[in-house]
């Protein structure tokens, strides 16, 4: 390939790239589009219902016949509702990752981004003839983390409306009752579950629609407008400090996969204090802050190191001047004196 073809092969490069971005964001889902469709074949739709636990193990299960009409009435009729209604008040869709959670905004994101929700989806998608059939006698509501409702139509591709299903939601039958008529009898059943009306979330095609962001986050432990945040703290203390890490590891993927370290770095400013005065705390709490002096660095071997380098940053171990005894400090408010005069 000669220089021309070269310069002509760089300069295309970036023109490429757009185009795929632009068709990528036409093959986003269309929401009011979405909830037209929906609302049309409502009558032909079909549903099946599936559970996934806190590990994110998904599990087939069976309903009676009689309670379909009530499963579109707690999972899908609101959300088209509330939907249809946004497109005549001017709801907006905008990305999760930047967007506020504000009146008449419904938050969208990838699939492919929130690892546990692709997880799931994908067991359902691709392994649904492997399922395991939920059975009360075989495995635990308590380990239960939401519930999803399958719509599917012949012809289209299905779509999914996912819910929380917290343990104050689940009734035992060894401890519940039911009140009939004007009796209290035995809650024959051997688990119950009240379904909350409220919308939480929606996946179709690649989009996951959170109607509820802290439900979302909740289920598939993604928030990345946190983690946005704790990389700017990551490239500031980067700017900041000197630091060592083992041959391939990184300050960002040690704090990545660590919700601790994302919610300790929303409040830590960096730029407070110095190198050297972190080492000087470090030694005077007895603390195990490796350095390499050859290089003037702070030695970041885990996560568990970096939890102590953030703590230090953020000043959060202590010595009483009243008992000498070091304290690591869960939580900090600043004193404010009262200067006034009382006139």
């Amino acid at each position: 390939m000669d220089e021309e073809t070269i310069e002509q092969t760089v300069v295309a490069g970036p023109s490429t790239v757009e185009t795929e971005a632009a068709e990528e964001q036409q093959e986003q889902t269309d929401i009011f589009l979405w909830a037209n469709q929906a609302d049309m074949n409502k009558d032909k739709l079909t549903i099946d219902l599936f559970l996934f636990t806190k590990g994110y193990t998904v599990y087939a299960t069976n309903y009676a016949k009689e309670l379909k009409a009530q499963l579109k009435v707690l999972f899908l009729y609101e959300m088209i509702s509330n939907v249809q209604t946004g497109a005549a008040t001017g709801m907006m869709v905008r990305d999760f990752e930047s967007a506020a959670a504000e009146e008449n905004v419904l938050e969208r994101t990838s699939l492919d981004k929130v690892e546990h929700a692709q997880e799931v989806i994908e067991q359902i998608a691709f392994g649904e003839e492997g399922l395991e059939v939920f059975t009360e006698g075989d495995h635990e509501f308590k380990k239960v983390k939401g519930i999803i409702a399958r719509f599917s139509i012949e012809g289209s591709e299905p779509f999914y409306v996912v819910k929380q299903l917290p343990q104050s939601q689940v009734l035992k039958g060894a401890t519940a009752w039911v009140f009939n008529g004007n009796n209290f009898e035995p809650f024959a059943a051997d688990a119950g579950l009240r379904i909350a009306p409220d919308n939480q979330v929606l996946i179709a095609g690649n989009d996951i629609f959170a109607f509820s962001e802290p439900k979302f986050i909740s289920l598939f432990g993604y928030d990345a407008k946190k983690f946005a945040v704790a990389e700017e703290k990551i490239a500031e203390i980067e700017k900041h400090f000197k630091l060592k890490f083992p041959e391939g590891m990184t300050f960002d993927a040690l704090v990545r996969d660590n919700k601790a370290l994302v919610n300790r770095l929303q409040k830590v400013d960096p730029t407070l204090v110095t190198q050297e005065q972190v080492i000087e705390q470090a030694e005077n709490m007895d603390l195990e802050l490796m350095t390499d002096d050859a290089v003037g660095a702070i030695i970041i071997m885990d996560s568990k190191d970096a939890g102590r380098f953030v703590n230090l940053l953020d000043d959060s171990y202590m010595t009483s001047d009243m008992t000498g005894i070091k304290y690591e400090i869960k939580g900090k408010k600043e004193l404010h004196h009262d200067d006034s005069s009382g006139e």
